[in-house]
C-alpha cells in the first residue's frame, strides 16, 4: 500500500526517483525523501525494536530527536550504525537495516523480555545480580555484554575521508529558521562577518511548513528572497547540513557539517567538522515537541503532531489516514488542518484542557472534525500499529467513554525549547510557567572571562513559540492506575516509563542526576530531547514539589553524536600520529641509521657502519665520543620560551629549585614535580634576558610539559602576565662532545668558546663559522660539550659543516642509546627509565635540587605527606655484578625470607642497566632499600630463566666523579 499524496511536497522532486533496500527489499522513493519518510510512503510503519523490552517501535519524530528508527546504512567501507532514518537524507543505492533485533524486525527473540517487564522494572539489575555471587560471572554478565549496544560495529576500514576547518566572525548564528536568518541579516547590515550554520538541507525552519507569513510575504518566499540577500554579501557564510554541536569557553564553538551523507562521493570529504571562534554567538536552534504520556503511547503509528504535518507538508506523505489527534495545546490543530486539507480523515481532536476556544471548535467543526475537550486517551489498541484509541477523561481514573477506529496517533504535549548550546557553556535556565517549559534566564546567560555574555537566544529557542494555552498534562488521564502507568512511556528507546520515575523517587532517588541513572531516562542516543522535560514532571509529582526545584539533568555538548571521522579529521593511517623527523633525518637515514622511536619522533639509536653490529656501533660511538669527538642530534629536545614580567614567578612554581634569581647569560638544570609531588620532568632552563627564560624538557615531555604550563596559566593563575610559546621544532640542536669538542669548533673560526669566556652552564649568542647560534655549555655525557642552537632550515647545513671540520679528529656522530650508557656513567637520571610516576626527587638524591629559599612550587606540600617522607622509600645506588654481566632491565632484588603471602621479599629494583666500554663491564642503576647506607653490600637478582646475578651497590656516579673533564 502506498502512503504518498498525489500531489504537494514541498522538499521533493517527482520526476527523479531513487532506488534503496530496507532489510533487503528494494524500495523507491524521490530526491529530497528522507529515509524515515520513504519508508512511511511504503507504509513501512515498523522501523526497529526497542533495547529492553524489544518492543516494535515506530518513527515518532522527524527530526534530529528521533530515538526509535535508527539505522544500519552503508556497505563495506561506508557503514555507519545508528544513523536516525529522520534525518538520513535518502540517495539511490541506499542501503538500510533496521537494528537491536534477531532473526527478522517482524519476529524477534527479544521480544519475550516483554514479558518479563515486571520482574524488570528500574534499577533491577542493581537488585537482581547480587546473589549467589557467582552467578554473575558466569550467567549475568555474559548475557548483558551480548544484549549492550545497538547497531553492528563497522568491520571495514572507513572508505571516505574527512576533515577540520577553522573559521572566525563577529556573529555565529546557529540555527537557519527564520528567527536566524533574521539576526544574520541583522548582523551583516551592520558589516560584521556572519557565519549562519543550519543543520538540515534546507532553510526556514518550521515557518514554511505551517504556512507562516513574515513581513508580508510567505514564509517560502521571505527565506528564499534573505537568502539571496546573504549569499550575495561577502561578509557572510551560510552552511546548510552543518549543525552547531557545542558552545564552549571564549566564543569556541564546534559545528558538524555532513557534506556527502546525501550524496556519496569520493573526491571529497564526507563530513567536516568546524572550529569557529566568534566574537558572539545567536541561538536560533528552535524547539522540540514533547510527546504525551498515556497507555501505548509508544506503538508504531503514534508519532508527535509537529512530525505528522511535516511528513505530510514536506514530502506529502500520509503517516496514517485517519488520524487522532491529542494534545494540551493550540499547536497541534495545525496539524488537524494539515490532514483535513490533504484529504485525509481526522476523526477526532482530543484535547486534555478544560476549555477551548470556542472559534477553534467551531472551525474544525466546519472541518467535519469533532474535538473532544477535557478528554484523554486512555490506552492505545493494537499490537505492532495502531488500530485505535479509547477515549476518557482526562481528570479521570481510565474509564473508557468511548473507542475510535484509526491508524494513526498525533500528540502534542507542548514545547521545549532548544537550550542546549545557551546551556553548554554554564547558561542557566528559568521555569515558564504559563507555557510550561523552561527557557533561557536572560539574567544569568554564558560569560567570558570578563564577565560579558556572550551567547543570545532569539525565536522558538527563547522561548517565543506560538502555542497558545497549554495545560501542563504530564500523565494521561490524570489519575490512570499504577497498571496504566506501567504503560506509559518517557523513553522510547530506553523503556523507561512513568512508573519506573515514581518507582526511582519511591526509593529515594530523589535527585534528577540519581533518578536519571537508575532508570536510564534521558540515556538513550536522543539523549533526553524528547524525554527528559516528562520525566523531570513525573519526578516532582512523585516528590510533590515544583518542577524548578527537581531542575534539569546537565546539558553536554555534542547536540547530536558526531561522527567519530569526523573527529579524528586527517589523522588516520600514516598521519593518524604524524612522525616527527629532525632537519638532519635524511642524512641519518643515508648514514646507517638505526631507528628508535622517541615520543612522535625518530631517532637513531645508533649508526651501524658495514658488517657491524648494533651493539659493536653502540660502544664504538662511546669509545669515540670519549677519546676524542662525537656529535649527537639533540633537536628533540623540548625548548619552551616562557616570557614576561611573572614568568620568574611562574617557574618558581613549576620547578623545584630557584629560576627567578638565575643571571641572564646562565643555566641551570631543574626538576619538575606533580600536584601529587611526583617527578614528572627535567631540563635545562637558561635566561635569556630580564623577562626571558627557555626551558629545555625531555623528548617526550615537550608538548606534555607545554600544555601543563598552559593549564595553570589559563586555569589557575591567569592573572599573571606570562606568554609561553613552544619552539621545540623552529631550531636544530648539536650536541658536540669529548675531550676534542673545543679544538674542532675553534677551527670553524667565530666566537670565543673558552672555559674563561664560556664557563660551564654558561650561554652566548655568536657566530660559529657562516652559522649564527647560540651556544649551551651543557653536558649530559660528562664530557666536554657544547650544545649548538640554530635555525631548523640551516640544521642540516650546520651538521654537515661540523662533520667535515670533525674529520681529521674522528669524529663520530652517536645515537640515544650512547646517550644513554654515558649518562648512566656519570650517574644522571633519565625520566621515564628513573622515574616512573611514584618517585620523588628526594628518592633519588637529588635533594639538592628542592629549594629551601621559596615558599611554595608545585608538589611541594605532597612530599610532606607521611609516605612521601617515609624513611623506607627505596632511594637511587649503583649497581655492579660481581662478574661483570649485564643485570636484566627491570629485575627486582630479593632478600632472604617471604612475606606472609609466601612470597620473597622485594627490597629493591633495576631502573637502568648497560654494559659500558669505558669500564668494560656490566652497569645499572636502582632503588634500593635504604640504598645509600649499604655500599658494599651484595644484593641477589633472580633472572627469569631461574639463575641469580649478584651485583654490589656503588655509587652511582661510575665515570668522572669529580667532572673533571666536563669542566676544562
Amino acid at each position: 500500500m502506498s502512503f504518498r499524496l498525489p500531489s504537494g511536497g514541498r522538499l521533493i522532486d517527482r520526476t527523479s526517483e531513487l532506488k534503496f533496500t530496507f532489510n533487503g527489499r528494494i524500495m523507491r522513493g524521490f530526491a529530497g525523501d528522507t529515509l524515515a519518510s520513504a519508508l512511511l510512503a511504503r507504509d513501512q510503519m515498523l522501523m526497529g525494536r526497542s533495547f529492553k523490552y524489544h518492543r516494535p517501535r515506530g518513527v515518532v519524530a522527524s527530526g534530529a530527536e528521533e530515538p526509535n528508527a535508527l539505522m544500519n546504512i552503508g556497505e563495506g567501507g561506508r557503514f555507519e550504525p545508528n544513523q536516525r532514518a529522520t534525518t538520513a537524507e535518502l540517495f539511490d543505492g541506499m542501503a538500510a537495516r533496521s537494528q537491536n533485533h534477531w532473526p527478522s524486525l517482524e519476529f524477534d527473540v527479544g521480544a519475550i523480555n516483554a514479558k518479563f517487564a515486571r520482574f524488570l522494572p528500574a534499577g533491577f539489575y542493581y537488585k537482581t545480580f547480587l546473589y549467589p555471587r557467582h552467578f554473575w560471572k558466569y550467567v549475568f554478565e555474559p548475557i548483558i555484554r551480548q544484549s549492550a549496544g545497538l547497531g553492528a560495529a563497522p568491520k571495514e576500514a572507513d572508505a571516505d575521508t574527512y576533515e577540520h576547518f577553522y573559521a572566525f566572525c563577529d556573529v555565529l548564528v546557529v540555527g537557519g529558521g527564520i528567527a536566524g536568518l533574521m539576526a544574520a541579516r541583522d548582523a551583516a547590515a551592520d558589516g560584521k562577518r556572519v557565519i549562519v550554520l543550519e543543520q538540515n538541507g534546507h532553510w526556514g525552519g518550521r515557518a514554511p511548513v505551517d504556512g507562516a507569513v513574515v513581513e508580508g510575504k510567505p514564509a517560502d518566499e521571505w527565506v528564499s528572497v534573505t537568502l539571496q540577500a546573504l549569499e550575495a554579501n561577502d561578509n557572510v557564510t551560510l552552511r546548510d547540513r552543518c549543525m552547531g554541536a557545542g558552545v564552549y569557553d571564549h566564543g569556541y564553538v564546534l559545528g558538524y557539517e555532513r557534506i556527502t551523507d546525501h550524496a556519496p562521493a569520493n573526491d571529497v570529504p564526507r563530513h567536516r567538522l568546524w572550529r569557529i571562534r566568534a566574537g558572539h554567538v545567536v541561538t536560533a536552534t528552535g524547539a522540540l515537541e514533547r510527546p504525551l504520556s498515556f497507555a501505548g503511547n509508544d506503538l508504531p503509528g503514534v508519532m508527535l503532531a509537529s512530525a505528522v504535518r511535516d511528513y505530510v507538508v514536506n514530502h506529502a506523505v500520509a503517516p496514517g489516514k485517519r488520524t487522532v489527534v491529542v494534545t494540551n495545546n493550540d499547536d497541534a490543530y495545525r496539524t488537524a488542518e494539515v490532514m483535513v486539507n490533504a484529504g485525509l480523515s481526522v476523526p477526532a481532536i482530543i484535547d486534555a484542557r478544560p476549555s477551548v476556544d470556542e472559534a477553534l471548535i467551531s472551525k474544525f467543526s466546519d472541518l467535519g472534525v469533532e474535538v473532544k475537550v477535557a478528554s484523554a486517551i486512555a490506552k492505545v489498541k493494537g499490537k505492532d500499529r495502531v488500530t485505535g484509541v479509547a477515549i476518557c477523561a482526562q481528570d479521570s481514573n481510565g474509564s473508557v467513554s468511548t473507542t475510535i477506529e484509526c491508524d494513526a496517533v498525533a500528540m502534542s504535549g507542548g514545547w521545549s525549547p532548544v537550550v542546549h548550546l545557551w546551556s553548554h557553556c554554564g547558561g542557566k535556565l528559568t521555569w515558564d510557567e504559563d507555557q510550561a517549559m523552561f527557557r533561557p534566564d536572560p539574567n544569568r546567560p554564558p560569560t567570558n572571562q570578563t564577565g560579558e555574555g556572550f551567547v543570545s537566544v532569539v525565536g522558538w529557542a527563547n522561548g517565543e513559540i506560538d502555542q497558545g494555552d497549554i495545560a501542563p498534562v504530564w500523565i494521561m488521564p490524570q489519575g490512570a492506575s499504577i497498571e496504566t502507568r506501567n504503560k506509559m512511556w518517557l523513553d522510547f528507546q530506553n523503556d523507561v516509563k512513568v512508573s519506573d520515575v515514581q518507582l526511582a523517587a519511591q526509593e529515594g532517588f530523589e535527585s534528577v542526576e540519581h533518578a536519571k541513572r537508575y532508570t536510564t531516562l534521558g540515556m538513550a542516543t536522543d539523549q533526553g530531547k524528547l524525554s527528559n522535560i516528562n520525566g523531570l514532571a513525573v519526578l516532582a509529582d512523585a516528590l510533590d514539589t515544583g518542577i524548578p526545584q527537581v531542575g534539569t539533568t546537565t546539558f553536554r555538548p555534542p547536540y547530536t553524536p558526531i561522527s567519530m571521522g569526523a573527529i579524528a579529521g586527517e589523522a588516520r593511517g600514516e598521519i593518524f600520529q604524524p612522525l616527527r623527523r629532525t632537519p638532519m633525518h635524511a642524512w641519518h637515514e643515508k648514514n646507517g641509521a638505526h631507528w628508535e622511536p622517541v615520543g612522535h619522533w625518530r631517532r637513531p639509536y645508533c649508526f651501524q657502519q658495514p658488517g657491524e653490529s648494533v651493539e659493536d656501533a653502540v660502544n664504538r660511538e662511546i669509545t669515540n665520543t670519549r677519546t676524542s669527538l662525537g656529535l649527537l642530534d639533540a633537536s628533540t629536545l623540548g625548548k619552551i620560551v616562557v616570557k614576561g614580567p611573572d614568568a620568574g614567578k611562574f617557574l618558581d612554581m613549576l620547578y623545584t629549585n630557584m629560576m627567578s634569581n638565575l643571571k641572564p647569560g646562565k643555566c641551570r638544570y631543574g626538576l619538575m614535580c606533580s600536584e601529587n609531588g611526583f617527578l614528572m620532568d627535567d631540563g635545562v632552563v637558561a635566561r635569556i634576558d630580564e623577562d626571558t627564560w627557555l626551558c629545555h624538557t625531555t623528548t617526550g615531555g615537550a608538548d606534555r610539559i607545554h600544555a601543563w604550563m598552559e593549564d595553570w596559566l589559563q586555569c589557575e593563575w591567569w592573572d599573571w602576565k606570562v606568554w609561553t610559546l613552544n619552539l621545540t621544532e623552529q631550531f636544530a640542536q648539536v650536541a658536540v662532545v669529548g675531550p676534542n669538542a673545543r679544538t674542532m669548533l675553534e677551527t670553524l673560526g667565530g666566537m670565543d668558546l673558552s672555559a674563561q669566556a664560556l664557563p660551564f652552564m654558561g650561554w652566548a649568542d655568536g657566530k660559529i663559522g657562516d652559522f649564527n647560534v647560540r651556544v649551551y655549555r651543557i653536558s649530559f655525557s660528562g664530557e666536554l660539550s657544547y650544545e649548538i642552537s640554530v635555525p631548523a632550515s640551516e640544521g642540516l647545513a650546520f651538521w654537515e659543516a661540523l662533520m667535515e671540520a670533525g674529520e681529521p679528529f674522528g669524529i663520530t656522530p652517536y645515537g640515544t642509546e650512547a646517550l644513554h650508557v654515558m649518562r648512566a656513567e656519570k650517574g644522571f637520571i633519565m625520566i621515564g627509565d628513573e622515574t616512573d610516576g611514584t618517585v620523588i626527587p628526594q628518592d633519588l638524591g637529588l635533594n639538592w635540587a628542592l629549594s629551601k629559599k621559596k615558599e611554595d612550587f608545585l608538589g611541594n606540600r605532597a612530599h610532606s605527606r607521611s609516605h612521601m617522607a617515609d624513611p623506607t622509600r627505596w632511594k637511587l645506588v649503583g649497581l655492579e655484578t660481581v662478574d661483570g654481566s649485564v643485570l636484566p632491565d627491570g629485575a627486582y632484588a630479593v632478600a632472604d625470607g617471604h612475606n606472609e603471602n609466601g612470597q620473597r621479599n622485594m627490597i629493591g629494583r633495576v631502573t637502568s642497566t648497560y654494559y659500558s666500554p669505558t669500564l668494560d663491564r656490566g652497569i645499572a642503576m636502582g632503588l634500593v632499600l635504604h640504598g645509600p647506607d649499604r655500599m658494599g653490600e651484595v644484593l641477589a637478582f633472580p633472572r627469569v630463566d631461574g639463575t641469580v646475578a649478584y651485583a654490589r651497590i656503588v655509587s652511582p656516579v661510575f665515570y668522572d666523579p669529580e667532572g673533571e673533564k666536563q669542566n676544562v
